[in-house]
């Protein structure tokens, strides 16, 4: 038993941990190795209020535009004003943020009025990773556990003699390696298991954003708000072999236009006044018309009008990337086409990252907080994992000495199922979910799609209900079961919004409503 139990390795969690190690015991479980979260992919970078002329103001005023007015604007403001300070705390890590002439270098991205985004190239997600990952493996009070795969959370009724208290305890692991199912347990539990991108056929998740979080959340009996607010990103590579290479929103941001591959026409001016630069959801959407309009794969990015030492200098893990693929973006355009990026939505929670489960806390992508709304600004993903990694730790640590101590907890009771011989049902449910997901309940709507896609989720939560109360749980039964949940989710949650908001776009109801309302789901 551990102090406090952490599920997730990435910024989220780890800055949780870094927070909370100096006085307590903790333990955090990944669910593969410790870098392969969603922190390590991110290309972009972290949106601060630090360029002269640059106010906290507008910062919050881009993310409530982009957010569609369903942002919580004083979780805006908390997340905004503690901004600047988390850039130091990651450079004191030794974070290697880009600098010009002595200061830190500052791009721009789709929505952002000012210059705000802190990079370490194309690539500041690796190095904030590294950074992390590097002081918690350093620091004595932190255990790190890899291949954990997390399948349900521990609560009052898993307790051996049930308290009624309703409290969760910890969580029930698959250890990968042994494959056996171990309860670990402690006084306060945080959630930083991300996402879940790979509900969708094209994504640019890592391989494991199946929505583990928001599921065992609402297993367990939290809220989940907004599920509905999937992003997706305009520029993913288009590549028959390389299926979820993004291509960052700075290279848009430092001038790179968006063209029909066919005519070369730059189609994004026609469209909206901030062109390429929009909020991710009119680019998105943009981009799908364009392909669907003309009957293409893809559109064309092209940067190629810069000076190549510019664009080499900016994007150079983007552009050895493409190199390798036969494309040189300083003098070539990029095909790219729309993939599904971020949730926006997730389970309730207050600014201290509690949840609505004592002793359950969460923090980063598997959230919804109030600071994204109907749609995130860029660059304030990993921004939220620094401030509600660190606002979850303050809580517990100012709440200690109310936690109780966890009481004896049921061990795994795997002797009434038996090893399976049938992958293929997991195989083939994992792919049919994926692809009614994107063909349903995509960039574009509508009523009779959403309920297809709720008739074929009935349909496999029989199946799938029934396979896991007959056989083993192995990694992918466990990721499947927690995919099934979350498209469920996003798809009760979409069919309950009768407007067109934000990234939530349904031909059936096209306008906007007068008042921004969350849609909040209760188990």
């Amino acid at each position: 038993m551990s102090d406090i139990l952490i599920i997730g390795s990435g910024a989220a969690g780890l800055t949780a941990a870094l927070n909370l190690a100096e006085r307590f015991r903790v333990t955090v479980l990944a669910k593969g190795a410790l870098n392969e979260g969603s922190t390590a992919w991110a290309q972009g970078g972290i949106a601060a209020v630090l360029e002269p002329g640059d106010t906290f103001d507008s910062h919050i005023d881009d993310t409530m535009i982009a957010g569609a007015g369903l942002n919580d604007r004083a979780i805006v403001e908390f997340v905004v004003e503690r901004a600047p300070a988390a850039i130091e705390r990651l450079r004191a890590l030794g974070v290697p943020f880009a600098e010009e002439d002595g200061a830190l270098h500052l791009t721009r991205e789709g929505g952002h009025s000012h210059r705000r985004i802190v990079h370490v190239a194309d690539a500041t997600g690796w190095a904030v990773q590294e950074a992390l990952q590097r002081a918690a493996e350093a620091h004595p009070n932190i255990t790190l556990v890899p291949d954990q795969v997390a399948i349900d959370l521990a609560t009052g009724r898993h307790e051996e003699r049930y308290s009624g208290a309703g409290r969760v305890w910890g969580v029930y692991a698959l250890d990968r390696r042994t494959g056996k199912v171990a309860v670990h347990t402690a006084r306060a539990t945080i959630l930083a298991t991300g996402g879940a991108g790979r509900t969708y056929l094209f994504s640019t998740a890592p391989r494991g954003a199946t929505g583990d979080g928001i599921a065992m959340a609402w297993r367990a009996g939290a809220r989940v708000s907004n599920m509905e607010f999937m992003q997706f990103h305009p520029t993913c590579l288009y590549n028959l072999e390389v299926k979820n290479f993004l291509i960052t929103e700075a290279v848009r941001g430092e001038g790179g236009q968006l063209k029909n591959p066919n005519t070369g026409h730059r189609f994004m001016p026609d469209l909206d006044p901030r062109a390429e630069l929009a909020p991710r959801d009119v680019v998105a959407r943009a981009i799908d018309a364009e392909i669907k309009r003309y009957g293409l794969d893809y559109v064309h990015l092209d940067i190629s009008h810069q000076p190549a030492d510019f664009v080499r200098a900016h994007f150079p893990n983007i552009h050895d990337k493409l190199l390798g693929l036969g494309i040189d973006m300083t003098t070539q355009p990029i095909p790219v086409v729309p993939a599904q990026h971020y949730t926006c939505g997730g389970i309730v929670v207050d600014r201290d990252g509690r949840t609505d489960l004592p002793g359950l806390y969460a923090a980063g992508e598997c959230t919804q907080s109030g600071l994204h709304g109907a749609n995130r600004l860029a660059s304030n993903s990993l921004l939220e994992c620094f401030v509600f990694g660190e606002a979850a730790a303050a809580h517990i640590a100012g709440c200690w000495d109310e936690l109780p101590a966890p009481p004896p907890i049921r061990a795994w009771d795997d002797s009434r199922v038996t090893d399976s011989d049938e992958e293929v049902v997991i195989k083939q449910n994992w792919t049919e979910i994926r692809r009614f997901m994107w063909n349903y309940v995509g960039i574009v709507r509508t009523t009779k799609r959403l309920q297809r896609a709720a008739s074929r989720i009935r349909l496999m939560t029989d199946e799938v209900t029934d396979y896991y109360g007959h056989f083993r749980v192995t990694p992918d039964l466990i990721e499947l079961r927690n995919l099934l949940q979350t498209a469920d989710l996003i798809v009760r949650s979409a069919l309950h919004r009768k407007e067109s908001r934000g990234l939530h776009y349904t031909l059936d109801y096209p306008e906007l409503l007068p008042e921004a309302v969350d849609t909040v789901l209760v188990p």
